[in-house]
């Protein structure tokens, strides 16, 4: 008797059925592990110290998230070289959704700096932007500069005589403020410290004329210590809104630098979906809200696909910038 079918195309389909077979015992433990997620308490890497503004609005978001999610959400800090420490050891964890964390904007900057070996358009998972920060330059209230229009004229006949203090060489409040100086055609002189605590606490004691920082300006300004001369947002900030921005003064200059959530590259689409569901829901919540006002820090959501589609763009913002600053030969002085 004859085989209903020849024998090569009994082995065909033999061989397909077996590999098919194969395929399905694989991707089965990787379903079985996306359908269980989580399981167990999943890390969260802040790239800062305790107690700061970011380790403030990343708790926040956390709580909320690990309600959504229904395990515990542990925030694990790895503060130094300007919050690189941190994006490095997350983008080198394992990509199961057990280890997630904030990724600063200035990833885009540092990594072509070569802080930080990795490409962030592609070698991270991003999945939400979350909240801005309010930056600003502050005077002590004895100061001769009663706003920003005398520093920028005192300035202009005194290059390089005015001193600010910066968080650190290529970070934020550094960057930002040599933009302003390159707007307004003056020529500051840079005082780097390794936090912005540490610059405002020589500003308080007088050691440099201008503090260029995010809001820990603002109990001093609130106290009336300190006299706050402009802010750096696209808008006024509500607690501060009788402080001009920079853009308002003639200087075309924004810098809010949002912060926003990530995983390492590679997580798998189920685990991703459910992370960005879970920060979704924390960044629009009352917790998070009353958080992000209470340190100044505006609401800046956007969904993992497109944070990482303006994780693009800043890059090549910020390739030019490098260039016309000419961060790299500031770095090397040190």
């Amino acid at each position: 008797m004859k085989p209903a079918f020849p024998l090569d195309h009994q082995r065909r389909r033999l061989l397909a059925g077996a590999a098919c077979a194969g395929v399905a015992s694989l991707l089965a433990p990787l379903s079985a592990r996306a359908a269980s997620y989580p399981s167990r308490p999943i890390t969260f890497i802040c790239p800062w110290p305790v107690g700061g503004t970011a380790d403030q609005s990343m708790r926040a978001l956390c709580q909320v998230a690990s309600s959504k999610l229904g395990v515990s959400i542990v925030v694990e800090n790895r503060a130094g070289a300007s919050g690189m420490i941190g994006t490095a050891a997350l983008a080198q964890a394992q990509p199961d959704g057990y280890t997630i964390g904030q990724i600063p904007i200035s990833v885009t900057r540092f990594s072509q700096l070569g802080m930080l070996q990795l490409d962030p358009r592609n070698d991270l998972t991003y999945l939400a932007r979350t909240s801005g920060q309010t930056f600003g330059i502050a005077v002590l209230a004895s100061s001769p500069f009663k706003s920003l229009q005398e520093v920028v004229a005192y300035a202009k006949a005194n290059p390089g005589r005015v001193t600010y203090g910066h968080a650190g060489v290529g970070g934020a409040t550094h960057v930002g403020m040599e933009q302003f100086a390159m707007a307004a055609g003056v020529q500051f002189n840079p005082i780097a410290y390794k936090g912005g605590s540490a610059a405002l606490q020589d500003l308080l004691g007088g050691q440099v004329d201008l503090l260029a920082d995010s809001s820990s300006w603002a109990p001093h300004v609130e106290s009336g210590k300190l006299r706050l001369l402009a802010t750096w947002g696209a808008e006024r900030t509500p607690r501060f809104n009788q402080t001009p921005t920079l853009k308002e003064l003639g200087y075309d200059v924004v810098v809010e630098a949002p912060n926003g959530v990530g995983a390492p590259k590679g997580l798998p689409p189920d685990v991703e979906s459910k992370l960005r569901e879970a920060f979704r829901a924390a960044v629009e919540s009352d917790t998070f809200k009353q958080v992000a006002s209470r340190i100044d820090a505006p609401v800046m959501y956007l969904d993992g696909p497109d944070y990482k589609a303006y994780v693009a763009e800043v890059y090549q913002q910020e390739t030019a910038l490098i260039d016309s600053l000419k961060l790299k030969a500031l770095l090397q002085k040190g």
